[in-house]
């Protein structure tokens, strides 16, 4: 299932998600822009787990970095940064694409429940948790990871929570015919994750493999939803009605 668009305006501008699918595009830009040292710059501001964990800053035994990167390449940007940097780079058009069109449908009402400021910490949380579940379980890899996969799965939780029941249009691939539903976000978002947390678990019999980081999906997913009680915006309170008889004339 491929969503498209949903049935569910927003009451506000969506300021921070726009300003999220712009930094993501120039960063991605920065990217194409980098030439033969492609491979240097995302093993540099990428989220490597091995380097991460400190089995890091020597060379991988398969001599992988200096094959790969070049032999004078070093480690510019500290580990620790590398959970937030890895967030913006992406390993190509639809990497990108896929990522910020899922921000883009259902970002701006995830926006719009928590307020501008507040959804820009929660995003970046969710980004942070993310790359952090996905390190933990594969300790030993020295794939680097990229993209804003993670963040965005935790806008997937949070809306899946706050609009259940919210339409959308989905593309349904019927053999070689798309036909064009309209499914409630939590069966569109609930497909997703389930596929994740599969796809998560097989992953776990590879370890070092590259590939989808299942798991900083799933983690992000999670957080989103649990992080959400702590950033909405309280909704406001019914007026209680009083009776009052009318005077007598």
């Amino acid at each position: 299932m491929i969503p498209f668009r949903d049935h569910n305006p927003s009451g506000t501008v969506p300021f921070v998600t726009v300003a999220l699918i712009v930094v993501n595009a120039a960063v991605f830009l920065v990217e194409l822009n980098q030439g033969p040292r492609l491979n240097a710059f995302i093993a540099d501001y990428g989220l490597t787990p091995a380097r991460v964990s400190g089995r890091g800053d020597a060379p991988p035994p398969t001599g992988l970095r200096g094959a790969v990167f070049g032999p004078q390449f070093r480690y510019t940007v500290p580990a620790w940064l590398t959970f937030f940097t890895s967030m913006f780079l992406h390993g190509g058009w639809m990497h990108l694409i896929g990522n910020m069109w899922y921000l883009w449908i259902f970002g701006d009402n995830v926006e719009d429940r928590m307020g501008h400021v507040k959804y820009l910490i929660f995003y970046l949380l969710c980004g942070l948790g993310a790359g952090g579940l996905q390190t933990v379980l594969h300790l030993g890899s020295w794939v680097p990871m990229v993209g804003a996969s993670g963040a965005i799965a935790g806008v997937l939780g949070a809306y899946l929570v706050s609009f259940p029941r919210a339409r959308v249009s989905t593309l349904l691939p019927l053999g070689i015919i798309f036909t064009v539903i309209e499914l409630p976000a939590v069966i569109v978002l609930g497909f997703w994750f389930v596929i994740q947390f599969f796809s998560g678990m097989q992953s776990l019999s590879v370890q070092g493999a590259g590939g989808v980081a299942w798991w900083a999906h799933i983690g992000g997913f999670v957080l989103g939803v649990s992080l959400l009680f702590v950033f909405q915006k309280p909704r406001p309170k019914r007026r209680a009605y009083v009776y009052r008889p009318l005077s007598r004339l």
